[in-house]
């Protein structure tokens, strides 16, 4: 009598959003996926129901682990000290070639990623962009908003506010409104960049930003930033500030638990792909369908489930 079919991976919609893990060794041990500190200890990581695993400096990872989170479809992301920088990322099974060829064709026609653009200013503040305006002027009349829009969570939370200025190679070097912002942005991109791969496109080809390897997750992340992390970047910096948090409260972490509880009550994961998806259908094409004389594929895969499946 055969036995139960293996579980399906959690759509990423129903997922935890994020976990940081620092100083310790991820491992597969006894069957689950755990980190182990230097005395030894286990920690079990539900590794399946997260969306993406945040792994700092300290955090060693076994051969095991990545398998077993890419079979699963956690995404893990090597960030620097306190997040402030995403060095590399991993890319669960489940990546669609109609999608990315889809994505590349709207970045590549100028017509389209514009359109797209126009799209991302539309769901980013609430309003058309500006008519008869280029990619180029858009970026700069988002950047003058944008600037804006800090000077406000500023003022509103009681932060001295100098810009937007850190070094990601000098954590230390970035006042503490900056630390926090960082730290903010980089659980967002986080969470971004593992809808964008659940759903099978490239966090490399943008349309506003262009030239990184995360160009998409800042396009998509940006939709979102001010709705969600950077208003807590601020009130914790303001607290702070005012002496409000104990001194013993590290005000970084403060900025983490609480982009966890407002991904939470948002229900950011569950909106992410819909809006991935809404987008880039501005873009005015459909997904590609295979040439009628292309190669079939040599070994089927099972069907991995709807869009924000991955594994």
């Amino acid at each position: 009598m055969p036995g139960l079919a293996p579980p399906r991976p959690i759509p990423i919609k129903d997922r935890a959003s994020i976990l940081f893990v620092e100083k310790g060794r991820l491992d597969v041990l006894d069957g689950a996926f755990v980190v182990v500190d230097r005395n030894g200890v286990r920690t079990h990581i539900p590794v399946g129901g997260l969306a993406c695993l945040m792994l700092e400096p300290g955090a060693r990872v076994s051969h095991s682990a990545v398998a077993l989170a890419a079979r699963v479809g956690c995404l893990l992301v090597w960030v620097g000290e306190a997040g402030v920088r995403l060095y590399s990322a991993g890319q669960p099974g489940g990546a669609r070639a109609d999608r990315l060829l889809h994505q590349a064709r709207l970045a590549l026609d100028p017509d389209a990623r514009l359109r797209v653009v126009r799209k991302m200013y539309d769901m980013r503040f609430g309003e058309p962009a500006p008519q008869r305006r280029s990619v180029e002027q858009l970026r700069g009349i988002e950047g003058a908003r944008v600037k804006r829009l800090y000077e406000l969570l500023a003022r509103r939370h009681g932060v001295v506010w100098k810009g937007r200025r850190y070094d990601p190679r000098d954590w230390d070097a970035s006042d503490l409104p900056n630390r926090c912002l960082s730290q903010a942005t980089a659980c967002l991109y986080g969470l971004a960049e593992a809808a964008i791969l659940a759903a099978g496109y490239a966090p490399a080809i943008g349309f506003l930003h262009t030239g990184k390897a995360q160009s998409f997750v800042f396009d998509v992340a940006d939709v979102f930033k001010f709705e969600t992390v950077a208003p807590i970047a601020f009130q914790v910096a303001g607290d702070a500030h005012r002496g409000k948090q104990p001194a013993a409260r590290d005000p970084v972490g403060e900025v983490r638990r609480g982009c966890r509880d407002s991904f939470r009550k948002t229900g950011l994961l569950s909106r992410l792909i819909p809006c991935i998806e809404e987008m880039l259908s501005a873009g005015g094409f459909e997904l590609p369908r295979p040439p009628d004389e292309v190669q079939p594929v040599a070994i089927p895969e099972e069907p991995s489930g709807d869009v924000g499946h991955r594994g």
